[in-house]
């Protein structure tokens, strides 16, 4: 599957053909991302990109998670899904991350737009959250932007680095995003 975003912008759903390129962006920006997120160190080789990207399509034929490559231009420059799908309660979390080198031009935001709308139209969820570091000012950004509430900070919920982050918490809910969409 694949979402052309615009010209140039285009997320493919995450498959073994996406192993090399993703260890060559994520190692190229390892210490770039390694500061938020805790899974960065665990990804050594292409090898441990594959058995990550194996156990993501399970997770995808299970109705768990849906993730997508980014890429922009030609270059894969990061990767966004919907996580822990519970389509009991209808609802799901977006997580993301992007190269340094494509920061600050759009890119998440446009692919947050995309999914969210994804994940409310074409899964029916209700309920879609976002969760930031609260140091990470750039993250917050997006969900701020999109028209999400915050709703709180989950104290020391993520170990990174050996110590624990705090995180806020966003959520959307679908006729809020259905009313978003409609005031643009």
């Amino acid at each position: 599957m694949t979402i052309n975003i615009n010209e140039g912008l285009k997320l493919e759903l995450t498959a073994a053909k996406h192993a090399e390129a993703l260890y060559e962006a994520v190692d190229i920006n390892r210490v770039h991302l390694s500061g938020f997120l805790p899974w960065v160190g665990n990804m050594r080789s292409v090898e441990d990109f594959r058995s990550y990207i194996e156990n993501c399509e399970l997770l995808y034929q299970q109705n768990k998670e849906v993730s997508f490559v980014i890429i922009f231009g030609e270059m894969l420059v990061g990767r966004i899904g919907l996580h822990y799908i519970n389509l009991n309660n209808k609802s799901a979390s977006i997580g993301y991350w992007l190269t340094r080198e494509a920061e600050g031009k759009g890119i998440v935001t446009n692919s947050c737009r995309q999914i969210i709308t994804y994940g409310f139209k074409k899964l029916g969820l209700h309920r879609i959250e976002i969760k930031a570091a609260t140091e990470n000012f750039k993250s917050q950004a997006i969900p701020e932007k999109l028209g999400f509430k915050k709703e709180g900070i989950l104290r020391q919920a993520e170990l990174v680095n050996d110590k624990y982050l705090d995180l806020f918490i966003y959520s959307l809910l679908d006729f809020e995003w259905s009313q978003e969409t409609t005031n643009r």
